[in-house]
């Protein structure tokens, strides 16, 4: 997929990393207290930390998987299409290395 940029197209936009933690609210004190980042969510199951150019989602294994996450507006279009509690749109896929990659609707 290797897509060539012209003036039409803009980059696609990577909104966050998701990585498997042991304990959420343990792993949001330990980012917090060592880096400069703002928790924008946080509860049992997973949080999302702003950091300046990128978020960093901190979720459980039986959540999600690592993986991160690249906006699609059109997703809207796509039937297979899920929310999450936020209501941001989303679908799973993977790459031709079994990454996973979550196409969500919009910035989180």
């Amino acid at each position: 997929m290797n897509k060539k940029i012209n003036k039409k197209n803009t980059l696609s936009l990577i909104d966050h990393l998701a990585i498997v933690v042991n304990d959420v609210s343990k792993s949001v004190e330990y980012y917090s207290k060592n880096y400069v980042c703002n928790v924008k969510f946080k509860d049992v199951t997973w949080s999302l930390l702003e950091f300046q150019n990128i978020n960093l989602a901190l979720v459980t294994q039986e959540e999600h998987p690592n993986h991160f996450a690249i906006v699609d507006e059109n997703l809207s279009k796509n039937n297979n299409m899920k929310y999450h509690r936020d209501g941001i749109g989303y679908i799973y896929s993977q790459d031709l290395d079994n990454n996973f990659i979550e196409i969500i609707d919009r910035p989180s």
